[in-house]
């Protein structure tokens, strides 16, 4: 997220930080509305960051559905938990290691990063710090798909 929750003297200040984190919602809104407009089949990349380990079957299924809501939202979902475990092995520490960092690459060629859930798992938390990072826009969704201001 680009807007820090703390004011320029240090202290927490979240009166202002959700102020400004909706205007900066707003805004983003607006500039995806105007590209639309003007390139009718454009569809940003997204990154899909979602739980994955704990219960692979349940968040599985979630992510594919929080892929379908992006697919709505003319957006094109990049989920890398769903594609790397079909040929990397999630108990591997070593595959594990390597679906991570491929999943790092492809974040870099998003714009933004949606966030499902209150549940962030250690893999999860990777992906968001390397979002924050490169000052990628960072969204987050509840269960039922609804963005939240975290």
């Amino acid at each position: 997220m680009s807007v820090s929750k703390f004011n320029h003297e240090g202290y927490f200040d979240p009166t202002v930080h959700d102020a400004l984190r909706n205007i900066e919602i707003e805004e983003r809104a607006s500039r995806r509305e105007i590209l639309q407009k003007q390139i009718p089949n454009y569809r940003p990349l997204v990154y899909i960051c979602s739980p994955y380990a704990d219960d692979i079957p349940n968040n599985e299924r979630r992510a594919r559905q929080f892929c379908e809501y992006a697919v709505q939202q003319r957006c094109i979902p990049i989920a890398p938990h769903l594609l790397f475990p079909q040929f990397l092995d999630e108990h591997s520490p070593t595959d594990r290691e390597l679906g991570l960092f491929m999943g790092l690459v492809l974040l870099t060629k998003c714009v933004e990063m949606w966030v499902l859930g209150a549940y962030i798992s250690t893999g999860m938390q990777r992906e968001i710090d390397k979002a924050e990072e490169r000052g990628l826009p960072i969204r987050f969704f509840s269960e039922d798909f609804e963005e939240v201001i975290p």
